[in-house]
């Protein structure tokens, strides 16, 4: 049988995992412990839970360098770039001044930029290109886009289509080391999963590093987290108040009525000295073997801690908030 004459291919370049520059731990989160540094995702849910307002959050936070939500902490702010296509210029101002005057900040000074243009196509080519070159000029800590929906005529059910989309945003977010976060519609039904609530194919919660999901619980909304490669706080409920101006808050939950506040507030210090006396994250199982407790009074002290800001969850377990 004769040879082909194809010539040969050049081989993809490999490299060892071990010469792979490990991740600086500081340099995980772009907003601790809801987004990760350099993370694509989506945030997910159903009309009217504040899903621009929580984008729009996460942007004016990372640019001004102020903790979102007032807890969660941005430990290397820079610019935020914006596209809201069902947002006026006008309309999206006055949310984000009401989000930077919250924080008692100059909007002037806040580095958080609009995309200014009428519409934006991110099934198409000419579109990506000037999308990647203005991320290469502005060079953003975090691109948001809002809503998948108004940015590429697709079908949301087809896996390739949509993998198309998002894969185009993953090559961005590569070669510009950026964070990239997409809004994107819920179903109304229910779901076991809250990733499984988002409307058209699978891939758009498989796509994330970090996903977040809103839904109404009565007259709040409740914010789920997920991410691929750090452990997700619990749940967070959030309110939209209007004084001084509309924003968003964190609302501080009370402590669980099941458990007394005192044996809480009592577990809660014993549980604090342990972790900052531990040179390495401690596990809950950890906790409850060393000091001998049951796990829902475990949790709820932790919980308690967590809604303090004294303690934080990381992907090795509990540690003392520096």
């Amino acid at each position: 049988m004769p040879r082909s004459t194809r010539p040969a291919s050049d081989p993809f370049p490999v490299k060892h995992v071990a010469l792979v520059e490990p991740l600086a731990l500081e340099r995980q989160w772009l907003v601790e412990g809801l987004w990760l540094d350099q993370g694509v995702g989506i945030l997910g849910g159903s009309p009217k839970t504040c899903k621009t307002w929580l984008a729009a959050e996460l942007a004016v936070a990372v640019a001004s360098g102020t903790p979102a939500l007032g807890r969660f902490a941005v430990p290397e702010p820079g610019p935020a770039l914006l596209f809201c296509a069902e947002d006026s210029p006008a309309s999206l101002r006055r949310r984000i001044e009401g989000l930077a005057a919250a924080r008692g900040r100059d909007l002037q000074r806040v580095p958080l930029l609009l995309l200014d243009v009428q519409a934006l196509r991110l099934d198409r080519d000419a579109d990506l290109e000037r999308l990647a070159a203005t991320v290469a000029q502005v060079r953003p800590r975090l691109l948001v886009l809002d809503p998948f929906v108004r940015l590429a005529r697709i079908d949301e059910n087809s896996a390739a289509e949509v993998s198309a989309v998002l894969g185009a945003l993953r090559e961005l977010q590569r070669e510009h080391s950026l964070a990239v976060l997409v809004v994107h519609h819920a179903r109304k039904s229910a779901a076991p999963h809250p990733g499984q609530t988002l409307r058209g194919s699978s891939d758009f919660a498989a796509w994330g590093d970090s996903n977040l999901y809103l839904a109404r619980n009565g007259a709040r909304t409740r914010l789920t987290l997920e991410h691929r490669s750090a452990a997700a706080p619990p749940p967070l409920e959030l309110e939209l108040v209007t004084e001084p101006l509309p924003h968003l808050v964190l609302v501080e939950e009370e402590i669980p009525a099941t458990v007394a506040p005192s044996v809480v507030d009592d577990l809660a210090e014993r549980i604090l000295h342990a972790l900052r006396d531990s040179p390495r994250p401690m596990t809950k199982a950890e906790l409850r073997d060393r000091l001998r407790r049951r796990n829902e009074d475990v949790r709820s002290a932790l919980d308690a801690l967590y809604q303090r800001g004294l303690a934080r969850r990381g992907p090795s377990g509990w540690s003392a908030t520096p």
